[in-house]
């Protein structure tokens, strides 16, 4: 395992790309024999580095949960990040692409718990009861190394995608909220609109049968290191459309139908 100067050096590589806008190679590039572990901690020591700043935990992100994203990313295991409250927009915003490293979108359900879940075996059930309620949900990605090294053409690892935080730069909330004891989830659809045409469409179904199975796989990893989730944390259960990448000019319209829509410009 990396030790703590390594995992730390990591951190700060990520950190500094991220505040320069400037990719970096694969970490996996330097630091060979990172462990699934040595990822998790240095995704943790750039989130730490991002409290010590002001900023704080609003949630999890769960990715690489549907076909369409472990095709689109040529990874199978799935991950999770760390949301934060810098990371929160609402619809209608507008974001500033250039200040992300090739920004992106996906199309994923939100869920806001009112009940704390812990255990490896956490079923569908016990997430919708757990959930207070569900709402559409833009992710931002903003991969701070690159997907393809240009110098050498090596494709970054799954440990290089978790110590990036997942990928995530950011979410994008809708109003609507939906009772998750009402909301047919599997059959819970979107439309993605770029400038005006359609772009991608998904079930949330893509999302492992039932987008609350993502969250249960988080309990499963986190009930390892003794960690649940919590009431009033906000989850991202994973993208059931493949990325859309964002430039400056860009506008995206995410409709859910029933559930309602998010805009977001880009400039």
């Amino acid at each position: 395992m990396l030790d703590k100067t390594l995992i730390d050096e990591a951190a700060n590589a990520l950190f500094e790309a991220e505040r320069d806008c400037v990719q970096i190679k694969p970490l996996t590039l330097s630091y060979p024999d990172m462990t699934m572990d040595d990822a998790y901690a240095v995704q943790r020591a750039w989130v730490d580095r991002k409290i010590a700043e002001g900023d704080r935990i609003t949630g999890y992100k769960i990715g690489l949960t549907s076909r369409a994203m472990q095709q689109a990313m040529n990874i199978t295991t799935p991950d999770f990040g760390i949301l934060l409250e810098s990371m929160a927009f609402t619809t209608g915003c507008t974001i500033e692409a250039a200040k992300f490293c090739d920004p992106r979108v996906e199309v994923e359900l939100g869920f806001v718990l009112k009940k704390p879940l812990f255990g490896s075996n956490v079923s569908v059930d016990e997430v919708i009861d757990a959930t207070d309620y569900v709402v559409p949900a833009l992710e931002l990605i903003a991969a701070r190394s690159y997907r393809t090294d240009p110098d050498t053409g090596y494709t970054r690892k799954v440990f290089d995608t978790i110590s990036d935080n997942a990928a995530n730069a950011g979410y994008i909330v809708g109003e609507q909220r939906a009772d998750p004891n009402t909301l047919d989830m599997r059959w819970t659809g979107a439309i993605l609109y770029l400038n005006d045409e359609v772009e991608e469409t998904g079930l949330a179904a893509g999302v492992q049968d039932h987008p609350a199975k993502g969250i249960s796989w988080v309990c499963k990893r986190f009930a390892d290191h003794d960690i649940g989730l919590e009431p009033g944390q906000f989850i991202l259960s994973g993208s059931f459309t493949r990325p859309v990448v964002a430039r400056a000019g860009d506008k995206m319209l995410a409709d859910y139908g029933p559930l309602g829509s998010i805009a977001v410009n880009f400039i």
